[in-house]
């Protein structure tokens, strides 16, 4: 499709901006790994002690209206998706048939994979956010395809979004002044695409949202910018609800990144010069909107994106009154590998138990 230089030069701004890295160090590509399932999946031990964190930023911003590049310029937004089409055949087995498919998301087309379980349906449906890939390399359906057949072989539609300026969706050049809060838009569209469409059976009182790694963070936003917008969504190694925090880890720190860090200096502030622009490019300020239960999946040994973040989100979903879960999985790693399929199991259960009706 066309557009590709405006993919490449948006890139340079906005993957690396709030970056949220999906395996460890710094942002390369996650591996897929495929875990042997175990003969009996262990429970997570429970959370180890809290570390004290920061105050959580009040909701209130009372001097202005906020600014058009901010979590609140989505509050009062008009979601536009729909025309959700199915495309070629990726994979058919006895549980599932897999799709490309491409939806609208305002007045872009964003690409993505369906996987659709065998029957008649209705089906419960999750949308799936995908963590951090550089859209240069990505691929359709890329970062989550264990989750995506998982959920299908278990009944589940699975909507895995590719993100405007990934795989075949449409370039969308104002990303750069937008950030990521693009990416929501595109996941809040993605669930009223298959409320909406007829051309899979989907339960509507049983929608879900689930992300990875940045797509946590994808996911958090989603939550605050439409309330009640599905039954109930999970975030699996998610990066902080904190924006700051992330700018801080995967751009500050970045000598490669320098002039990344001056172009922001210069358009926004730098966390300790704007405090406010940064507050209200963080969910986290937001959480009191947040109306559906909460799972967060977090392994206690993560290099990519620090445990302490997972506990001290969970932590601020808890005071902000919403209904949050912390399942914790002390030995394993970023992608997680042994207890993937024990971990899953806990989510599908989570979902089921916060269908509607």
């Amino acid at each position: 499709m066309t557009g590709r230089p405006v993919r490449a030069a948006s890139a340079a701004l906005v993957l690396g901006l709030l970056a949220g890295a999906c395996t460890g160090g710094g942002e390369p590509t996650p591996a897929e790994p495929s875990p042997t399932r175990p003969t009996a999946s262990a429970s997570p031990t429970e959370s180890p002690a809290e570390e004290s964190s920061a105050a959580t930023p009040s909701p209130s911003e009372t001097s202005r209206s906020p600014s058009p590049v901010s979590v609140p310029a989505l509050f009062e937004r008009t979601y536009r998706g729909g025309g959700l089409r199915l495309g070629a055949v990726r994979e058919q087995t006895a549980a599932y048939t897999s799709y490309d498919v491409t939806y609208r998301s305002d007045d872009l087309t964003i690409s993505g994979v369906l996987n659709v379980p065998a029957g008649r349906g209705p089906f419960p449906a999750v949308v799936l956010a995908h963590g951090y890939i550089d859209p240069a390399y990505y691929v359709r359906g890329q970062g989550m395809t264990r989750e995506r057949g998982y959920l299908a072989e278990r009944g589940f539609v699975a909507l895995h979004v590719d993100y405007r300026n990934h795989a075949e969706s449409s370039d969308d050049a104002s990303m750069v002044s937008l950030l990521r809060l693009g990416y929501a838009v595109d996941v809040i569209n993605a669930v009223h695409a298959l409320r909406r469409t007829q051309a899979v059976p989907v339960d509507d009182d049983r929608l879900f949202l689930m992300g990875r790694s940045m797509g946590g963070g994808v996911v958090q936003t989603a939550l605050v910018a439409q309330p009640g917008l599905v039954s109930a969504a999970a975030q699996w190694a998610p990066v902080s609800s904190r924006a700051a925090e992330n700018f801080d880890r995967w751009i500050r720190r970045d000598p490669g990144r320098s002039g990344l860090v001056d172009a922001i200096s210069r358009r926004f502030g730098l966390p300790e010069d704007a405090p406010r622009f940064w507050r209200e490019m963080s969910p986290r300020t937001y959480f009191h909107r947040v109306t559906e239960p909460v799972l967060t999946v977090q392994g206690g040994s993560d290099d990519t994106c620090p445990p302490r973040w997972a506990r001290a989100t969970h932590r601020a979903l808890l005071r902000a009154g919403a209904d949050s879960t912390l399942a914790w999985y002390a030995d394993e790693e970023h992608a997680f590998g042994p207890r993937f399929f024990g971990a899953m199991d806990r989510t599908v259960a989570f979902f089921r138990a916060s269908s509607r009706g």
